[in-house]
């Protein structure tokens, strides 16, 4: 079964959502390492995510930079 991908808020929500549910001392043990597992799993999604942003914007600002000596040179 293949998993949806969730959106970087969405998953940012569910994780705000087990630490609520984790600090519940009335959740039984087996239920708190499920709740913990995936916590686990949707950090490390929101920090790929994070890292893609930032490797994106890092290319997106370099571009600019590019393009805004070229413009400075074919100006001169």
């Amino acid at each position: 079964m293949k998993k949806v991908q969730k959106s970087f808020e969405d998953s940012l929500k569910r994780l705000e959502e087990i630490s609520s549910l984790l600090d519940d001392e009335e959740i039984g043990l087996d239920e708190s390492i499920k709740l913990y597992e995936e916590g686990i799993e949707l950090s490390k999604t929101c920090m790929n995510k994070l890292k893609e942003a930032e490797l994106k914007i890092t290319t997106l600002k370099k571009d600019l930079e590019t393009n805004s000596l070229e413009e400075k040179t074919f100006s001169e």
